[in-house]
């Protein structure tokens, strides 16, 4: 199914909130969020899934979650984990997931605080390469350097070694 920039603007505000909530309910404890990234408006399929599955096991094994939530949505796979590690040796873990990981660059651990998430440049970590070209994945984001459909072609490709 298709989604809209509404319905995922919503759901973005949604995951924001949840996201709140969490830190509150579990103080001193830290929140790491998990997404799928795809292109395109279709955020939910059988590939999302694989991508996601892969990503919610690393995720157990990797950081032990003392909780979990995972939603399955027509507007993105989300999965929340409550951890007991202080917050940047979380990220320094996360990152080195998405990087280490078959499938991690197709999957985005975020680590949230109550002062928002951190960033992978607040820590001296080298930011998120594209997939395609291997330059600023933010840059080629904005400027959109490559189409859904190449972009799609890169993550089959992935998903198939």
């Amino acid at each position: 199914m298709q989604i809209t920039l509404e319905q995922l603007l919503e759901s973005r505000d949604r995951r924001a909130a949840r996201q709140a909530e969490l830190i509150a309910l579990h103080p001193g404890y830290t929140l790491l969020c998990l997404t799928v990234m795809l292109p395109g408006s279709v955020k939910r399929s059988d590939v999302s899934l694989k991508i996601a599955a892969a990503a919610v096991s690393a995720v157990r094994s990797a950081f032990g979650p003392m909780f979990e939530e995972l939603r399955d949505l027509e507007t993105g796979y989300e999965g929340y984990f409550i951890i007991n590690m202080p917050s940047v040796e979380a990220k320094r873990l996360a990152v080195s997931l998405e990087e280490r990981h078959p499938l991690g660059r197709l999957f985005d651990l975020d680590v949230i605080t109550a002062d928002g998430p951190l960033s992978r440049e607040e820590l001296g970590l080298p930011v998120r390469q594209c997939l395609i070209c291997g330059n600023p994945a933010r840059e080629c984001m904005r400027t959109r350097a490559h189409s859904s459909e190449e972009l799609l072609e890169r993550i089959s490709a992935i998903l198939n070694t």
